[in-house]
């Protein structure tokens, strides 16, 4: 495994600058996540990142377990997944990773070894000699992820590795990952935050080409626990109304009301707790979520877009 170290990186279309000055270090063996609105610079850092657009300033280089750096060259040492992975649809799964194993630079016996062993890994054994034309979303996607991996990167990188897929789907690429966990230095942009909260390490927040906040998510989290109610009502139409008044309430300096759900911000995380139990049994309100002092990713991520 190595780590990907980041210093000034920069690139500009013309007079416009899409990605400011990045200084980041992607740690060795942890899944790193890229997150930011539609604009923010996601896809242009990674495509920087894997050699396919060349930066405008800066450099980008692995460095080993041991602290060496690896050479100019990193292509060898990482693996990619696009958001829409492309494949000749004629060919079996079998056929297209012993053709990307042999462009890689395998023998033609270690080709045909490693596309069996991906093909098992990704659950796709029983497709292996069915033609990817007939493919659901979700196995192109576990294919794509065997072809970046059939070289044996030491860093993964994925751009929205989940976005299209429907719910079975994101749920077998995601368990993927998380069996990749650890094995492989991960980072991958994507929208679908509440799977990043249960399988990254790390965060990096950008708008409009820039880091505005990274770190480690539990300490990320920590920081700004004891300051958030999130609560979840049933669904009855005038619950939304109850929902709105709750502004009105001691110690809280602002609501985010998303259908029945609301985030409370206070300055009294007790004195507003206090007020919020006593207003729901005075009103009978049924509630189905009650968390105090715990931020979501989502609340974070809209904390720090919003600024």
């Amino acid at each position: 495994m190595s780590s990907l170290v980041i210093k000034q990186l920069t690139k500009s279309f013309g007079s416009h600058t899409a990605v400011h000055p990045l200084n980041l270090t992607i740690r060795e063996g942890k899944c790193t996540a890229l997150l930011g609105p539609n604009g923010a610079g996601k896809t242009t850092t990674l495509h920087m990142l894997t050699g396919l657009l060349k930066p405008t300033s800066g450099t980008v280089s692995l460095r080993t377990s041991a602290g060496k750096s690896v050479g100019s060259d990193l292509r060898p040492h990482l693996g990619f997944l696009p958001q829409a992975p492309s494949f000749s649809d004629w060919m079996t799964g079998r056929e297209w990773l012993r053709f990307i194993g042999k462009l890689s630079g395998l023998s033609r016996k270690e080709a045909a070894s490693r596309a069996g062993q991906w093909l098992e890994t990704t659950g796709l054994a029983e497709a292996a000699d069915r033609r990817i034309g007939g493919y659901s979303g979700g196995m192109r996607q576990r294919l794509g992820l065997a072809q970046a991996m059939i070289h044996e990167p030491s860093i993964l990188l994925l751009d929205e590795p989940v976005s299209a897929l429907d719910p079975i789907g994101r749920r077998e690429v995601m368990s993927l990952l998380q069996s990749m966990k650890g094995e492989i230095t991960l980072l991958f942009s994507t929208h679908v935050l509440h799977e990043v909260e249960e399988l990254c390490d790390d965060l990096v927040l950008m708008k409009e080409g820039s880091i505005v906040k990274q770190g480690e998510w539990a300490e990320l989290r920590k920081e700004s626990e004891g300051t958030v109610i999130t609560i979840e009502v049933e669904r009855f139409s005038e619950m939304q109304d109850w929902l709105s008044s709750l502004s009105q309430l001691p110690s809280i300096t602002k609501t985010e009301i998303s259908g029945y759900t609301a985030a409370l911000h206070t300055n009294d995380m007790n004195k507003a707790r206090q007020a919020l139990l006593q207003e729901v049994q005075r009103k009978r309100i049924p509630l189905s979520r009650f968390d105090a002092g715990v931020i979501s990713l989502e609340q974070l991520f809209m904390e720090v877009v919003a600024r």
